[in-house]
């Protein structure tokens, strides 16, 4: 399997889809009443967390990316 690497924006905004999927899914199935607009704080709120965690993850690597090619400049060449 091929590594890749951890997207914690995409986690939350699965995590929120998905429980409005099983709240929608409740409603349908009678378990109980969920008027429709009742999700839509809930997705876009989800939203804006999962894009608030991709780009503080994206700043994040860009820097430590940066860092890392800093070090490898300046390190003195070892024979």
């Amino acid at each position: 399997m091929l590594r890749h690497d951890f997207q914690p924006g995409r986690l939350i905004a699965g995590f929120f889809l998905t429980l409005t999927g099983i709240i929608y899914a409740g409603d349908a199935g009678g378990l109980w009443e969920t008027p429709w607009f009742a999700v839509i704080p809930l997705v876009t709120g989800g939203l804006c967390l999962a894009a608030v965690a991709g780009t503080v993850t994206h700043a994040i690597r860009h820097r430590r990316r940066r860092l890392a090619s800093r070090e490898t400049r300046e390190a003195p060449m070892q024979s």
